[in-house]
């Protein structure tokens, strides 16, 4: 069920969205939280509000709110006008929850999916974003947040040990505090044949109060594409690494569709670094459909065993692993479809289907 309307008022105008799909079958689709008998626990979909105008100075404010079957977010920004040359404020609140899965989940099916390991992140942050004028290759993000994390159990109450008795936060509290200086910036060069993109993020923890927690994580992705005649190779590099205190869900979670392709979600590890190289060869078919092969491979480093309660592992994680597959990507006027098969080093295969709305 979907739903779009405008509403205006003065003349500030209000386009609101809604996209709201209930639940048709319980057996096939679980709750988030399994013990929650909510009626929003059999609603997956959008809301989004946007408001151009809101006090008649061009202020814009945001309000969005997403739910799919095992998560949630909700996020507020505020915008108030300035010259472009001059940084734009955005202040931002936002709330999430999250299954762990990456971290704390078991890897089952020979590493191809991950199972719940009970363990899911009540995520709320609020703070100030500031965008720096884009020159034509470089934009830069910084922004300075509140962040409060607490861990939750399946039936949604708050816990500091996991299942193996083992502690989720780096307090060893039910939750963890902290205010995080965050600066992303971002490198871009395209001409008709290629192109070439390296975003780094670098996060500071401020220790304001003694038990709040105090680390920097570095975290690069490059990515290069070239036409090769009617086909088109795209490889990227992505690592990272996390120093000074750090909870296990802070990890990097190798595994997954957008990592490792033939692993379920952090199956390969959770360590504080990680290196994920990915590679992929698409070439027309027809003119709407490509075919695509390709090949990802990721590590921890050997750092799984740094993260607190190791629980890499405790699962038994591999620490590095190789995905290989094909698939097809097919344009039409309602979206781009895709489809993938991979199969990963313990010859478990694994096929990923994706929808992404042109227009969105």
């Amino acid at each position: 069920m979907g739903a779009q309307k405008s509403i205006h008022a003065g003349k500030a105008k209000i386009d609101v969205n809604v996209d709201l799909s209930h639940k048709l079958c319980s057996s096939l689709m679980l709750p988030s939280l399994r013990g929650s008998q909510s009626p929003l626990s059999f609603i997956i979909g959008s809301l989004c509000i946007k408001h151009p105008n809101l006090f008649g100075g061009s202020e814009k404010l945001d309000v969005s709110w997403d739910k799919g079957l095992y998560d949630s977010n909700a996020l507020i920004a505020y915008r108030r006008p300035r010259p472009e040359w001059l940084c734009q404020q955005s202040f931002v609140i936002q709330h999430s929850v999250s299954p762990e899965i990456g971290v704390h989940g078991t890897p089952t099916d020979n590493f191809s999916q991950s199972g719940s390991g009970g363990v899911n992140l009540s995520q709320f942050s609020v703070g100030l974003d500031l965008t720096e004028p884009a020159n034509s290759n470089w934009s830069s993000t910084t922004s300075i947040r509140f962040k409060h994390v607490r861990p939750l159990n399946d039936e949604g109450r708050s816990i500091s040990r996991d299942l193996d008795g083992l502690p989720v936060t780096c307090s060893g509290n039910p939750h963890d505090s902290m205010v995080v200086l965050k600066q992303e910036s971002q490198y871009a060069k395209a001409n008709e044949d290629s192109f070439f993109r390296i975003r780094f993020q670098i996060e500071q923890g401020i220790p304001l109060l003694s038990k709040w927690i105090i680390f920097n994580k570095l975290k690069f992705v490059a990515s290069k594409g070239v036409k090769l005649g009617p086909a088109f190779l795209l490889t990227s590099l992505t690592g990272g690494s996390i120093v000074g205190d750090m909870a296990p869900y802070q990890a990097f979670a190798i595994g997954g569709l957008s990592s490792v392709r033939g692993y379920g979600e952090g199956a390969i590890g959770a360590g504080r670094s990680c290196l994920v190289a990915n590679n992929e060869l698409t070439f027309p078919l027809n003119k709407r459909m490509d075919g695509a092969i390709f090949l990802d491979g990721g590590t921890d480093l050997g750092s799984g065993r740094h993260v607190p309660g190791n629980p890499s592992l405790r699962q038994g994680k591999p620490g590095s692993g190789i995905g290989l597959g094909y698939g097809l990507r097919f344009k039409s006027q309602f979206g781009h479809f895709q489809i993938d098969y991979a199969i990963n080093a313990f010859h478990q295969k694994t096929v990923y289907f994706g929808i992404s709305n042109l227009t969105s």
